[in-house]
């Protein structure tokens, strides 16, 4: 990127809603007063969004009484003793930004390693955090970084943090870890109080309480959920005092987006759902921008923001009744909502990434699947699985089959009329948002366009068409059947549009990472499955969950020995304990999970797959819980999976606790016209049911 002067730096700070400390060479020794008081500071320090010359720096210092107003002071050292100081400056914090504070810190050296640290006015100290600046855009070396996604503290503990830096305090500093990417559930807002849960256990799970929202506002009978700003900060007060993910954000630069979770957990623009509720909610959605800009350190420009904080447009909850011909909800109130906080924005980092990172909730149109006229499309029968014939119908609109969509969908002896005949095709991006994304990545001179997406774009698909007879009732279906909707799994026609623009263009090196799913995925990003043409464009990626619960656990639980399709999901082969054949149905086929149930053997389950399910898979973990890394250079993307045991409590060792496996997943950088090939090699432990058959296209 152009290097900045100072001048250009202060409106940036300006835009970002942040004070401006500029760096210089490395000068003398600290002489202020620091005597580190981590109580005074509870949330910790963070830092984020690094560029070659600038980061972003955050804390908390929350006063008690009638104050409303102090000033912290900050240094930056070029070392950890603070004998290297590179900048210095006063910063002003404020009650009605939660006593949050933003620091821009530019001019300075790229790819380097600097220590911050803030102080009040009574010399009390907060800890000493440890940022990096970025390597320039020329900078040929390879680049590393890791990839996170859904941490419930309420559920879970945040062991894979552990795993992280202690293996990245051990790790050579040219194999160390440049950023944290987060994508999305920061944090969970639907909660409950021990008065909800009287045994007080999810599933297998020990629930803890550390949230009770001030306001609040109880849903769908035991549920509670935010309903004012001080809820949204009550959660990120409490997830920041857990230690693992507070040592994390000490030590690396985040580079965050939300998911759902951040504003609400069926929530799309600014409407809220719960069931078959509906219920606009404009003022909760600017409060959860505003939570969000005020405790993640973030280059993302805030409507009407001043220096010091957030200036939430005046708005109010009105129902969304008129969308344009993208989905996009004109009531006033929603576009000021959607407009108050704008997230999605490249992160460049050397000559090899160009992070490309979008919102997929802001602006998404309602989701098809999810409507209360799609549920006579779901079976009780098939537990999870919904048409994907319909699906691709209702996702289409009236664009489907170029402009003439069927009248009725059929689902066995089910007719219902198509309710999204006359609607403009599901979006995930809109207009503005998906024209910005898409020109950026025409435009990109890296070697890896890398798409930080906190939806998952694999197809998750089934083949219930191909049960055995007498198994159970057969599937009143056409043919495969998704795993019901809400990511790009079922957006089918705006990832083709974006696929199709990747293969237009010739655009090789193009990755996706993903969260949401709370499960490990790799495969090859294409944008439709046989029968119709599998043709590649990427590669793609999803993590597992820090800590909140998957769907093999959820199955565990809900499906009990002697239903008809349980061994579909969850077997115990042999008398054995649970095991996943979940992984098998997703990426081999019903016969494939059946004959895993009945024998054990893992061969003959492979032997009896079902080819053209899935081709683009290559690994599938619906129990997995830990983050991905990857590396990068000029020849190669390599993705590793590290995946830890089940997180029920804080592990007590240093290290987190024992791994499950890791593995890694290998790309060599394909010409445009030829399609990637992903490589796997299993480092550590066993992957059990996750790895697939060498298949087309993968080894």
């Amino acid at each position: 990127m152009p290097r900045l002067d100072r001048r250009q730096f202060l409106r940036l700070a300006a835009t970002l809603g942040a004070t401006l400390a500029w760096g210089c060479a490395p000068g003398k020794f600290s002489r202020r007063g620091w005597n580190e008081r981590r109580d005074s500071f509870p949330q910790g320090v963070a830092s984020g969004d690094p560029d070659s010359q600038s980061v972003l720096l955050w804390t908390r210092r929350p006063f008690a009484g009638d104050r409303d107003r102090a000033t912290l002071h900050l240094e930056v050292a070029a070392d950890p003793a603070f004998a290297e100081l590179v900048a210095t400056t006063d910063a002003t914090i404020a009650a009605d930004a939660d006593w949050t504070c933003r620091v821009l810190v530019a001019g300075l050296a790229a790819d380097r390693v600097y220590w911050y640290r803030f102080i009040d006015d009574e010399g009390h100290g907060s800890r000493v955090g440890r940022t990096r600046t970025a390597p320039q855009d020329s900078d040929g070396k390879p680049a590393r970084f890791a990839f996170v996604s859904c941490q419930n503290i309420c559920e879970g503990a945040q062991n894979a943090y552990r795993r992280m830096l202690f293996e990245d305090l051990r790790a050579a500093p040219a194999e160390q870890l440049g950023f944290v990417l987060h994508l999305g559930d920061f944090f969970y807002e639907v909660v409950q109080y021990p008065e909800d849960l009287p045994d007080g256990t999810r599933y297998a799970r020990r629930v803890r309480f550390p949230i009770r929202f001030p306001d609040g506002r109880k849903v769908l009978k035991d549920l509670n959920v935010p309903a004012s700003l001080a809820d949204y900060r009550a959660l990120y007060q409490a997830y920041l005092q857990d230690p693992d993910l507070q040592d994390a954000r000490a030590r690396w630069p985040f580079v965050a987006m939300w998911d759902n979770h951040e504003f609400s957990w069926r929530g799309w623009q600014s409407i809220q759902e719960f069931g078959d509720e509906t219920v606009p909610a404009q003022t909760l959605k600017v409060a959860a921008n505003q939570a969000w800009f005020e405790y993640q350190p973030a280059r993302v420009a805030a409507a009407g923001g001043t220096l010091e904080r957030f200036v939430a447009p005046q708005v109010v909850d009105t129902p969304v009744h008129e969308f344009d011909g993208d989905g996009l909800g004109t009531e006033p109130n929603n576009r000021a909502a959607i407009d108050s906080l704008i997230a999605y924005r490249a992160l460049r980092w050397g000559r090899h990434i160009d992070l490309i990172i979008t919102d997929q909730r802001s602006f998404r149109s309602r989701e098809p699947v999810a409507r209360p006229e799609a549920k006579p499309f779901f079976s009780p029968d098939f537990p999870g699985l919904f048409p994907e014939d319909i699906a691709s119908v209702l996702d289409g609109g009236k664009d489907f089959a170029d402009g003439h969509p069927p009248a009725t969908l059929e689902f066995g002896d089910t007719t219902v009329d198509n309710f999204r005949r006359d609607e403009p095709a599901q979006t995930m991006l809109g207009a503005r948002q998906k024209a910005w994304f898409l020109a950026r990545l025409r435009g990109s001179q890296a070697t890896w366009k890398i798409w930080g997406n906190s939806l998952g774009t694999l197809d998750w698909r089934a083949d219930p068409q191909n049960l055995p007879s007498g198994l159970a009732k057969p599937w009143p279906g056409k043919g495969y059947a998704n795993f019901g909707g809400g990511d790009w799994g079922a957006a089918f026609s705006e990832r083709a549009e974006i696929f199709d623009a990747v293969r237009d263009a010739g655009i090789g090196g193009f990755a996706i990472v993903s969260g949401d799913r709370h499960s490990f995925w790799a495969g090859l990003a294409a944008k439709a499955l046989p029968p119709a043409a599998f043709e590649p464009v990427g590669v793609a990626f999803i993590t597992g969950s820090v800590s909140a619960i998957g769907l093999q656990e959820a199955y565990e639980s809900r499906l009990k020995p002697g239903q008809p399709l349980r061994d579909l999901f969850i077997a115990n082969p042999n008398g054995a304990a649970p095991e996943p054949t979940v992984n098998l149905l997703l990426q081999h086929g019903v016969r494939s999970a059946l004959a895993y149930a009945e024998t054990g053997d893992l061969a003959r389950a492979h032997a009896l797959r079902n080819a053209e399910l899935a081709p683009h898979l290559s690994f599938v973990d619906m129990g997995g819980h830990g983050y991905a890394t990857v590396r990068v250079d000029a020849d190669a993307m390599e993705t590793e999976f590290v995946c830890i045991p089940r997180p029920l409590e804080r592990s007590e060792g240093e290290d987190g606790g024992p791994l499950r496996y890791r593995v890694r997943h290998r790309v060599a950088l394909w010409k445009a016209g030829e399609q990637p090939r992903l490589q796997q090699s299993v480092l550590e432990g066993d992957a059990g049911l996750s790895l697939a058959a060498a298949v087309a296209g993968h080894s």
